[in-house]
């Protein structure tokens, strides 16, 4: 029976879950919203895959995201950072990219890939992380498209790539977005042109704040789930200048971290990976009381070593 790879990206906003041969394919991908309840959508995915996936099919088991570490330990499996995680799926899959631009829920990151002497693939070089404010991230975009009531996954893209000259909106706070917004509703701006106008505030904020004085060498990798908005593809093409070859989507973008995260695992010892334990240990923990504490309160993210 053919061994198989499960790779776990546990965030605030999605699980995303992969099940991956030994040759590297894609067997099976879930992107689970988690609607606060990150760990019972990671029972609830798991418990779905096992009733066409034994677990004694699991050889290896690899976590990462905000709730990675926790999720090792109650799955079993090895926790990867999401930097280690997102830049292995980048460099072992798009190993001509040199700039990734890897966008979620709640963060943002800017990965910064350079040539390996003597490897067919390039190394992390440097990288920066915006997680202060959720400005400039798919939960500022959802939250400005619920408050002007445009669905963020049916219509949302669509909308944006109508608009011809967007408006300037404001993307380093919410607060600051809404009040353009407020004022370009009352002037009677096309909801459409509204829309775009956010998409490129986006794209001006990770510009700004991550990027700030480093060179995005091309090509450029944008990956997390934001990249499935054609309208924040369209806004970093022309904020970055890019061309349409030197802007890539990758075929699994949502679940590079969990990709990643396998790959980086699988170049370990053998050692280091735990055998995969199933759901019971889940399941219990959401029964138990919490004295309604979130379990993302006792994450942690460990620091890389030669990076700040």
């Amino acid at each position: 029976m053919m061994q198989l790879s499960l790779g776990i990206d546990v965030g605030s906003i999605s699980v995303n879950t992969v099940l991956m041969d030994s040759d590297g394919r894609i067997v099976e991908e879930r992107y689970t919203l988690c609607h606060g309840k990150p760990f019972q959508a990671l029972r609830d995915v798991l418990d779905e895959l096992s009733a066409e996936y034994p677990p004694q099919r699991i050889g290896l088991v690899a976590t990462t995201g905000t709730g990675g570490a926790f999720a090792a330990e109650l799955v079993g499996g090895h926790y990867v950072n999401e930097i280690v995680a997102q830049s292995t799926s980048a460099a072992q899959l798009y190993p001509q990219a040199r700039t990734v631009i890897e966008m979620g829920g709640e963060d943002s990151k800017l990965i910064i890939l350079e040539a390996e002497p003597d490897s067919p693939r390039p190394r992390l070089s440097d990288f920066a992380m915006n997680t202060v404010c959720a400005a400039g991230t798919g939960s500022f975009l959802d939250q400005q498209a619920n408050r002007i009531g445009v669905s963020i996954r049916e219509e949302f893209g669509a909308l944006a790539l109508k608009s011809v000259d967007p408006p300037r909106i404001a993307g380093r706070c919410s607060v600051f977005a809404k009040s353009d917004m407020i004022h370009l509703q009352q002037i009677a701006t096309p909801v459409h042109d509204i829309v775009a106008g956010l998409c490129f505030a986006v794209a001006r904020n990770f510009k700004s704040n991550l990027a700030r004085n480093r060179e995005l060498v091309r090509p450029v990798l944008f990956q997390g789930g934001v990249a499935a908005n054609a309208g924040v593809v369209r806004a970093f093409r022309e904020v970055l200048g890019l061309s349409e070859d030197e802007l890539i989507i990758p075929d699994h973008y949502a679940s590079m971290g969990a990709i990643g995260a396998v790959l980086h695992t699988r170049g370990r010892p053998p050692h280091a990976s735990v055998a995969y334990r199933g759901t019971a240990e889940i399941s219990a923990y959401l029964k138990a009381p919490h004295n309604g504490s979130s379990a993302f309160d006792r994450l942690e993210a460990p620091e890389l070593v030669g990076h700040k």
